[in-house]
């Protein structure tokens, strides 16, 4: 089951199914809710709340559509030990008893579920990093577009706009997100990042186009390398890709008119802005 939350980049439900279909041989039940989870997180700028509107949203949809296909008696989820580490309410794994860390954040598949799950939850991953999980997909023969993919955070372009999430704003933060992508691969530097995105701001600035006077939005682009994910250093990429890059947002994603480079590493910023 693929659950669409609406907060997709450009393509990729698309090119996922695809994937599933042509390279797995898996039949895959494509659920569209991506007004339902707007609906839920509209009007929301705190980053807390989102996560967890669209962690409980997610399990209501899946109760409702495992009713229809199935019923089903496990969830699996892809959660990775940082996702438990910045997760934790206290220093300690629930499930485990184990000491990690205080929260920083609650990703939406631990944080974010709810109290009353009715699936037994399955997570094989848990205890893994991700450099761990990559080696364990090399070792049972996935192809390189998964093992080698850069992380992509479950509440997805959700987080990556600051403050309210509405259909203008994820328009804005697609399109500018496929030009990072389209630039990253033509250069050849996918693979060397841990990851590569855009950010949407929730402030306006003037500017100039042409001769017309502008006041729009501006993007941030967060380019990072690391290990693991638990600690990030900013990317240092050349100056050229960067000037390609912001060109092309301003000229082509209507709403734009500057763009700007997070020169923050891990601690202190995180590498998702929410």
């Amino acid at each position: 089951m693929f659950i669409d939350q609406g907060f997709m980049r450009k393509g990729e439900p698309e090119r996922l199914i695809k994937l599933f279909l042509e390279q797995f041989h898996i039949p895959v039940e494509y659920v569209n809710a991506r007004q339902r989870f707007l609906a839920q997180i509209a009007g929301v700028t705190d980053p807390e709340e989102k996560r967890k509107r669209i962690g409980h949203e997610f399990i209501s949809v899946f109760e409702e559509e495992s009713k229809r296909l199935g019923p089903f008696d496990y969830l699996a989820q892809g959660t990775l030990y940082p996702d438990v580490i910045e997760s934790a309410d206290t220093n300690v794994d629930p499930q485990t008893g184990e000491r990690v860390a205080v929260k920083i954040k609650s990703h939406h598949n631990v944080g974010g579920l709810p109290k009353d799950l009715r699936f037994k939850l399955v997570e094989p991953l848990r205890k893994l990093f991700k450099d761990e999980v990559r080696n364990v997909g090399r070792s049972i023969g996935l192809p390189d577009e998964i093992v080698r993919r850069q992380p992509f955070p479950g509440p997805g372009l959700a987080i990556r706009i600051i403050g309210e999430v509405t259909d203008e704003r994820l328009n804005i933060l697609r399109d500018a997100d496929l030009i990072v992508r389209q630039e990253i691969n033509r250069c050849g530097m996918y693979h060397e990042l841990w990851q590569a995105f855009a950010v949407l701001l929730p402030v306006r600035s003037v500017g100039v186009m042409g001769d017309q006077r502008t006041y729009a939005y501006p993007v941030v682009l967060r380019f990072v390398k690391s290990e693991d994910g638990m600690t990030a250093d900013w990317a240092r990429v050349p100056y050229d890709l960067l000037e390609t890059i912001a060109n092309r947002i301003v000229n082509e994603v209507r709403g734009v008119n500057r763009v700007v480079y997070d020169i923050t590493s891990k601690p202190p910023g995180t590498i998702e802005w929410e």
